[in-house]
């Protein structure tokens, strides 16, 4: 198992950016494409605690989370958070790269994959 994960999705031009970026540094990574297989809440509760930023930047604000109803005020917090995605993993924001210590969402790509390799 490799001391870095990215958390893809291959449709998603950025995830697809921070994929290539790992792979021109020569990083050893795993990936997980968490549309196919979502992370539990253990591993989102893990995620969070590891996230380098607020927590509400895991959340994607997107047409699919408008269609929901769902209010951005209502995701600030780690375990309204981790409930969210949970229940919807779509609306996790990609890509996402984690260590044993650390986690973030890679946007832009480039910038935050040459701070993990």
């Amino acid at each position: 198992m490799a001391e870095l994960t990215l958390f893809h999705n291959p449709k998603c031009s950025n995830s697809r950016r921070a994929l290539e970026a790992l792979e021109a540094a020569g990083a050893e990574f795993d990936t997980v494409l968490y549309l196919k297989t979502p992370p539990g809440r253990a591993d989102l509760e893990r995620i969070v605690g590891h996230l380098d930023g607020p927590v509400s930047e895991l959340v994607r604000h997107d047409n699919r989370f408008k269609e929901l109803g769902l209010d951005p005020a209502a995701y600030e917090t780690p375990e309204a958070v981790v409930d969210l995605l949970v229940e919807h993993p779509e609306l996790m924001q990609r890509p996402v790269l984690e260590t044993a210590d650390r986690a973030a969402v890679a946007r832009p790509p480039e910038d935050v994959v040459a701070s993990f390799v």
